[in-house]
């Protein structure tokens, strides 16, 4: 008589409660994983930087916090959580899209972001920081020029890579990235937001220059653009006087007023020592040092935790530059190689440029230290853009695997 094992008995299958974790960390990998060391180079290296971030954010803005929040220490560094809670799993769900979606809703996208950016003028805007770049909906409050920036990356990848590497002359240049991007940084600059339309102009450039632009026409309008920047930059008495003191030094009688925060923010930064005072022990954030949390986050974070944990802060950016470099020679389609490009230049850029101003490298621009300062838009949209470079990676991993 023939027996028939009844389904799931004999030595070779497990008790379902076994198998589960290990079905479960497979799951896992699947779903936000990639073979790719520098996938997951980014990818952690984004993770880590946000989760330090939000120490740094309890730390920097307590005060602040209890200030304008009724005693509420916590109020601020919650709700910078909340914006990690939502944005870190969108940005691995998006991680997964296809790199065909991105182009097909390219277009789509940069009008959403201009179309952001206007309200900004018609009603729903506020001024912050002298600079009108902001909207309030509802008590809900956000920068478009964030999602503005994204937005304006993915639509030069989709427009430079049909003619990527076959710049002949200035029209094959100009025509495709200038005009809409003149529009977007135009809309920034009527906001007097030069810091995020300097950030925008660099991403522009990057564009093309992950393009295949020719070196010599990218310098003629980095040249352009710079004298373009210094005419608006002395437009503003008060743009001009932090030019002026970041030329000239400070004197007595500007101490209080544009000297003030760069001033305060060396000493804290000088104050660290090697080790730092301790995590929370800052003296600056106690209403010395003005946005403390945002723009000089950099200056509380070699106060407390010195010049070992500022160190640690550049190398993770410097990791992170490794990893997008090593994705764009990776990529064979231009379409990912001017999108990946793109989000370099912003995030890195961005962040060595908040470093440069705490430093007294340059003068003061506004811009927050990215994936750490307080900012809700700030954090969901480069999230974002490090989703969009993921699901870029995956997709050519994706296809190199077919091609096999």
């Amino acid at each position: 008589m023939t027996t028939v094992r009844p389904p799931g008995s004999g030595r070779d299958t497990e008790p379902e409660a076994h198998r589960s974790p290990a079905r479960a960390i497979v799951s896992v990998r699947t779903l936000f994983g990639s073979d790719s060391s520098d996938y997951m180079i980014v990818l952690g290296t984004t993770v880590f930087l946000v989760l330090f971030g939000l120490v740094m954010v309890l730390s920097s803005s307590s005060i602040v916090s209890s200030q304008s929040n009724d005693g509420d220490f916590f109020a601020i560094f919650l709700r910078q959580g909340l914006y990690a809670l939502v944005a870190i799993p969108i940005m691995l769900s998006i991680a997964r899209l296809p790199a065909r979606f991105w182009r097909r809703w390219a277009r789509v996208a940069v009008m959403l972001g201009l179309g952001l950016q206007l309200l900004v003028f018609i009603g729903l805007g506020y001024e912050y920081g002298g600079n009108q770049n902001w909207i309030s909906i509802g008590g809900f409050t956000a920068q478009p020029s964030e999602f503005l920036k994204l937005a304006l990356i993915v639509w030069l990848g989709t427009v430079l890579a049909d003619r990527a590497d076959a710049f002949t002359d200035w029209t094959s240049l100009v025509v495709p990235a200038v005009p809409v991007s003149l529009v977007a940084i135009g809309m920034v600059l009527l906001g007097q937001d030069l810091g995020t339309a300097s950030i925008m102009i660099a991403i522009v450039l990057g564009a093309l220059f992950y393009a295949g632009a020719p070196l010599r026409r990218l310098a003629a309008m980095a040249g352009v653009v710079a004298v373009g920047g210094v005419l608006f930059a002395l437009s503003s008495s008060s743009r001009s006087s932090r030019i002026d003191v970041w030329l000239n030094g400070c004197r007595p009688e500007d101490y209080e007023g544009s000297c003030w925060q760069v001033v305060h923010g060396t000493w804290a930064l000088g104050s660290g020592g090697v080790f730092g005072v301790g995590l929370g022990n800052s003296a600056a954030k106690w209403s010395w040092l003005p946005h403390a949390e945002t723009d000089f986050i950099f200056a509380v974070i070699g106060e407390e935790l010195g010049m070992v944990g500022a160190s640690v802060v550049l190398l993770l950016f410097v990791v992170l530059t490794i990893g997008l470099v090593r994705l764009i020679r990776s990529h064979r389609d231009p379409f990912s190689r001017i999108v990946t490009g793109g989000v370099l230049i912003w995030i890195v850029g961005q962040a060595f440029v908040n470093v440069a101003v705490v430093l007294g490298l340059i003068p003061v621009l506004g811009v927050p230290l990215p994936l750490i300062s307080v900012g809700g838009s700030a954090l969901i949209a480069s999230l974002l853009a490090i989703g969009v470079v993921l699901s870029l990676a995956r997709s050519a991993e994706a296809r190199e695997a077919r091609t096999e």
